[in-house]
């Protein structure tokens, strides 16, 4: 994945931003989520997108499991800032991250596991249709 350079960039500790149309595109880095980073990429989320929640298409990243003050923290923050999930990885690793965050109830917004970039697109905006 290659960082545009004809539009803004938004750097945070966990991700680097930028939108697409009216897609929010993040390139996740590996440090382990905290309730203190979750915390300010939620604030730099909120100041990108004018606070409004948006469709959020996401590179994920390895990086430690995180732990579960910091899971449940992140499972109430999701709807604040996104109106629906599209993940990209390497096959399994999406779905091991849905599975640690809602192994006991369903994501609060629509999610889906992508391993193409543009099949993920095109489910975030048949959503918005």
């Amino acid at each position: 994945m290659t960082i545009p350079t004809d539009r803004p960039i938004y750097e945070g500790e966990i991700a680097t931003y930028w939108f697409d149309e009216n897609i929010l595109v993040s390139l996740s880095k590996s440090p382990k989520r905290t309730v203190e980073n979750i915390s300010g990429n939620v604030v730099l989320v909120k100041k990108i997108t004018n606070n409004t929640p948006v469709p959020l298409l996401i590179y994920l990243s390895d990086s430690p499991v995180p732990d579960k003050a910091t899971r449940q923290f992140s499972t109430q923050q999701i709807p604040v800032i996104y109106s629906a999930m599209a993940m990209v990885s390497k096959p399994g690793l999406s779905k091991f991250i849905m599975n640690i965050l809602f192994s006991l109830k369903p994501p609060p917004i629509p999610m889906k596991s992508f391993s193409d970039v543009q099949e993920a697109r095109e489910w975030l905006l048949s959503l918005s249709k």
